[in-house]
Formats: structure tokens, sequence, C-alpha cells
């Protein structure tokens, strides 16, 4: 097996050396080299050849939006993950640089640096496993399957917690094994191609208890590898589509009123952050902002979006799974549902019970998936009617609407 090679550019040489640190105690996954500016980036790109770059936004000289103007005036396509404070702060830079081509983005968390930076460290991982194995494969490296660095991420995060918590027993009494280069060699499991590749499994056959009927509304739950997705699919959705589409984007509060502007700057209908009380008019998006669940509550004259601070659904707010349980109950068999890109299993579920409840559905095929993980667990619980690719689910999205708008 092959590492993913990954160069960090961070003005601070402390960032620098925790970033490098967090990915060279991932098996599977190296440093290789470091850059203080974008214009270093730049020229160590051809010499590193790396799969992967971890970007800062405020730099001097050349700063993380005048790298990425510079990457696609050059035509490199190696991904990027934005991690910076200033994203949080500064929503609209952060979508700018989505816009420019980064594939996802990061916040540093506040306070001392030194010493929160390793509560993004399973986000980073993620992201690392997800976007830097993607490219690794396209040069034709044999890496590692994502659940593998994953396994990695959550016996970190359990060792975090004992040492925080001043516990002393040893990892295996929480039953989890642990693969990671801190684990001495001989305790470390060995790779096997079946121990981490998750089996193929068919899909469980699931009777709709009612025929489909017209589609009044759309849902859509989405996760990692998110935000360029949705770029693609809205930025070719039919302008005529008069049905109203809701989206669940797992994003962090702050961010999603602005990508949800960024999306309508490119989009031919109507996109907005979703409010508590707005009314679902046809031929409008709204997405759910980062931190609250979003549902629809049935109305006389027009359904209405309701927001909820209730508990977290699959490790998320807001949930695919709420959103897609509400859907089903409200509309039944007049809905289409379509889950995309993502890690785990949110939006499974109840997308498997939205099609029991006779609602058209669609599901992301695991070529054009960054993470084929909801899709996948969608797909097996016998949720989706049918897997279609990123670059042709804008017109399939806008084909079903069509032929199923008036029944």
């Amino acid at each position: 097996m092959e590492d993913i090679q990954v160069l960090v550019c961070d003005d601070s040489a402390l960032m620098r050396n925790l970033i490098s640190r967090m990915v060279d105690s991932t098996e599977g996954m190296h440093t290789v080299g470091t850059a203080m500016n974008g214009k270093f980036c730049l020229q160590k790109i051809p010499t590193l050849q790396p799969d992967i770059i971890i970007l800062d936004i405020e730099m001097p000289e050349m700063n993380g939006v005048e790298f990425l103007k510079a990457r696609k005036q050059q035509g490199i396509d190696i991904p990027v993950v934005v991690l910076s404070s200033i994203a949080t702060k500064g929503a609209s830079v952060t979508m700018e640089c989505l816009e420019l081509g980064a594939s996802d983005f990061i916040t540093k968390p506040s306070g001392s640096i030194s010493s929160n930076i390793t509560s993004v460290e399973s986000g980073l991982i993620e992201r690392i496993a997800s976007f830097g194995r993607r490219y690794a494969i396209k040069k034709h490296k044999e890496v590692y399957p994502v659940d593998f660095f994953m396994q990695q991420a959550k016996v970190k995060e359990v060792e975090t917690v004992t040492k925080k918590e001043g516990v002393t027993k040893k990892l295996d009494s929480a039953n989890i094994s642990s693969p990671h280069p801190s684990a001495s060699a001989s305790n470390r499991p060995a790779y096997t191609p079946t121990l981490f590749t998750q089996k193929k499994k068919e899909p469980v056959i699931i009777t709709p208890v009612r025929k489909s009927g017209p589609i009044d509304i759309v849902a859509l739950g989405i996760s990692t590898g998110g935000p360029n997705a949705l770029r693609e699919v809205f930025a070719k959705i039919d302008p005529k589509l008069s049905r109203p589409i809701l989206v669940v984007q797992h994003m962090p509060a702050g961010f999603t009123k602005e990508f949800a502007a960024s999306l309508d700057r490119i989009c031919p209908l109507n996109v907005k952050e979703a409010e508590d009380g707005d009314l679902i008019h046809p031929g409008q998006i709204y997405i759910a902002p980062g931190d609250s669940h979003i549902v629809v509550e049935k109305s006389t004259l027009c359904n209405v979006i309701r927001l909820s601070k209730a508990e977290l659904r699959n490790g998320h707010r807001p949930s695919a799974d709420v959103l897609f349980e509400s859907v089903a109950k409200v509309y039944q068999n007049r809905a289409l549902g379509v889950i995309m890109t993502g890690m785990g299993r949110d939006g499974a579920a109840q997308l498997a019970e939205m099609r029991k409840q006779g609602a058209w559905t669609l599901g992301q095929d695991e070529n054009s998936s960054i993470v084929y993980g909801m899709p996948r667990v969608a797909w097996e619980m016998g949720g989706v009617q049918k897997q279609v690719s990123l670059d042709k689910m804008a017109d399939e999205i806008s084909q079903i609407v069509r032929e199923h708008a008036n029944g």
C-alpha cells in the first residue's frame, strides 16, 4: 500500500508542525512537505507531487485565495482543503475558496491553537482520506480504503477522551482495536483487503404501501464532497423546475447562509438559507442552516419550514434522516428523495421510509461519489430506486419532476 501524500501550507510554524504530526501519526498518509505561503506551495508542487493540499487562508506574500486563483490558472487539479481561523468570521471568504476550486473546508477552533487544534483532527483525517485518496487512485496508486483511516481517527478520539478524563484503562476495554502507528507493531492489526473494505450487499426489496404519485417536493441529503457536488447539480438544474427543493448539507453553523448565496449566484432557481416559518414555494431551494434540523409542517394553504435544535441524529444537526422522516410523513408518495456523497449513514434509513411510503428516490453512484457511504447504505437498505452519476444528477432530478409533476 502507498501513502496519501499531504502538503501543508500555513504561515505558522507551530500550525505546520501540529498538522504534520496529525497526518504522520495516521498510518497510510504522511506529510510530504510544508510551505509558509502560497508562493512556496506552488514552487514545491512539481517536486513533491502531493495528493492533497491543506491550505491556510491568511498568509503573507500569497494568501490562500491568491493561491487558489493561481492554481486554477495553472490547471493544477490537486484537491485543496482549507483550514483557517478566518473561516468562521469570514464565511464569504471561505465560499470564495470553494468557488475557486477548494474541495472543502475545516475551521480552526478558537482559542489556543496548540491545545485546541486536535479537536478538528477527525474532520481533517476524513477530508484527507476522502479527497486525497480519490486523487491518489487517479494517479494509479494503491491506497487504503477510507474506513481504514476513519477507524484510526475513532481510536484517537477515544484516547483523547480517556486522557482528559484521567482514565487509565486500555482501549480494548472500549472494544476498539488500535491500528495507528502509536500502537506497537505487535498490537496493530495487519491490513487485509477484507478487514476495512465494505462488502457489497444486495439491496433489500421494499414494497411501497402505495403507488408513487405526482411530485410536490424534492428532499436532498448530502455530506462530504457536497459543496462542489451541489454547485454542479444546481448550476445545471432545469430553470423551469416547478417544485421546491429542501437540502441538508452537513456544514457548521455560520456558513450556510453564505453557502446558499454562493449557490444562488450560479443556479437558475432561487436559493436561500431556510428560516423558521418559511412558506415552501415552488421553484425555491432551501438550505438547512448549520446546527439546526429542518422539517416540514403541514398547513392548509401552504406547507411551512420549521427549524429545530433537537438532539443530533447520526451525529449530525442538520440531519438528512430528520428531513426525510418529515417529508415521508407529510408528503408520503408525493415526493422525490435524493441522497448523495457523504460519510456514514445519515439519511439512509429515512430515505428507505420515503420509498416505503411510495416516494420516488435517487442515489449518487459509487464512481462519482467522493465518499460512497450515505448512498451505499441507502442503496443496501432498499431506499434507492436508481443510482445516478453526479454529471447526470441535475438532468435526472429535472426529468423525474417534469414527468411526474401532475401524476
